[in-house]
């Protein structure tokens, strides 16, 4: 597709929001899973507790708890990726009856969008709901790995295996809570992209208010002090 055809579709303020939405997107996850930034996120924050997980594991008899905790994270991605999946049908379905939009785009915003300036624009959300699918899917497969892993540790402390196949089953579990967030910020850059319904500056501001959303929760939410904060002395 040619500059001018895209033109034809997209105005310069769509083309602008869409480069800034992709950059704060790319940003962000960046930022969130940097591990030598001075601020860490809780996304990274919660490795190292994965890892103490991984390790308390080892000398904890019985072991029903930690093989439930890890299912039912397991159970979340699951869920998680069905319902993006029956939000992404809604969607298509939606792009593929597009004239009920124009009259209701019409009421809320000052020009006349077209049927195909309407389903062009859909797209990004279904993009987005695509990738949240793929990652709650891949998160959901990782977990279940994890937990294979998981059964693989032997009962002996002494073992010298014990601790090597907790620490492999830690990473594993890490790997699948990455794809899981990357699969959370997704959705919610979905629902951000929604508002590019009612203009390219709508979009902007949801993109503003989501990625700031996202950021305190990360970087300056009550949960990433307690995690912060240290244990009392006993």
């Amino acid at each position: 597709m040619t500059l001018t055809s895209l033109l034809s579709v997209f105005s310069w303020p769509d083309l602008l929001a869409l480069i800034l939405i992709a950059a704060t997107w790319f940003g962000l996850q960046a930022r969130i899973e940097s591990t030598k930034a001075k601020k860490l996120s809780v996304t990274v924050l919660m490795a190292d507790y994965r890892r103490e997980w991984l390790r308390e594991f080892v000398t904890r008899m019985p072991r029903m708890y930690d093989a439930s905790v890890l299912s039912s994270l397991r159970q979340s991605a699951n869920w998680l990726a069905s319902t993006t999946l029956l939000a992404l049908g809604g969607l298509f379905a939606l792009i593929g009856n597009t004239e009920r939009l124009v009259g209701v785009a019409e009421d809320l915003v000052l020009t006349d969008p077209s049927a195909r300036i309407l389903e062009a624009r859909l797209l990004l959300p279904a993009l987005f709901l695509s990738h949240a699918f793929l990652k709650f899917l891949w998160s959901n497969r990782l977990f279940g790995y994890a937990l294979i892993v998981m059964s693989a540790v032997p009962n002996d402390a002494d073992d010298p295996v014990a601790y090597p196949r907790a620490a492999q089953s830690a990473e594993i579990n890490i790997r699948a809570a990455f794809n899981f967030n990357r699969g959370l910020r997704a959705t919610y850059f979905a629902l951000a992209s929604m508002a590019w319904l009612l203009g390219p500056w709508a979009l902007l501001l949801a993109s503003a208010v989501v990625s700031w959303l996202i950021w305190s929760r990360e970087f300056a939410s009550h949960s990433r002090a307690v995690l912060l904060d240290p244990p009392p002395k006993v």
